[in-house]
């Protein structure tokens, strides 16, 4: 049987579940990609060497900024379900190209070779896990119309809603 034609709706619950998680891994790859930069590789990314392997503030701002991103992500997937056919080529579309804007904007900043590259790789690799979990999550965060007919279909069979006197 195809699903051609079954009117799908999202769930928001379980959409913005998986965009809170998502968030989180987008924080934490920040996190870990400025932790491998300046750490391992010894370049700065946002901030200068001089400020130690965990950073300052921008560290922090970075991570967050990665989960807003990840946030308003999942806010475009929801819109994108709702409102278009095929929400997640659109989806896919709009990330990838928002993410090749992360990756080009810090190779055009005057900063050195290494920092610059640095940047548009995390920036690269942030978007990608995002665009990523966000696709998947959408595809298991929908409900089939069918679906809701056969569960109402279940509680009436079950007489889960009885009338009681008094």
């Amino acid at each position: 049987m195809s699903d051609y034609g079954r009117q799908v709706r999202p769930d928001p619950a379980r959409l913005w579940a998986g965009g809170v998680a998502t968030a989180l891994v987008a924080a934490l790859v920040a996190i870990v990609g400025i932790l491998i930069a300046r750490g391992l590789a010894d370049v700065a990314i946002l901030a200068p060497k001089g400020s130690g392997l965990w950073g300052n503030a921008n560290t922090a701002t970075y991570a967050i900024v990665s989960a807003v991103v990840a946030l308003a992500a999942t806010g475009l997937m929801h819109l994108l379900s709702v409102a278009t056919p095929k929400p997640t080529t659109f989806f896919g579309w709009i990330m990838v190209l928002l993410t090749l804007i992360g990756v080009v904007l810090p190779l055009s900043l005057s900063a050195g070779v290494e920092t610059k590259i640095a940047t548009a790789l995390l920036n690269l690799v942030i978007g990608l896990v995002i665009t990523l979990l966000v696709i998947s999550l959408a595809g298991s965060a929908v409900k089939r119309a069918s679906d809701q007919l056969t569960y109402a279909a279940q509680t009436r069979e079950y007489g889960q809603t009885r009338q009681y006197y008094d």
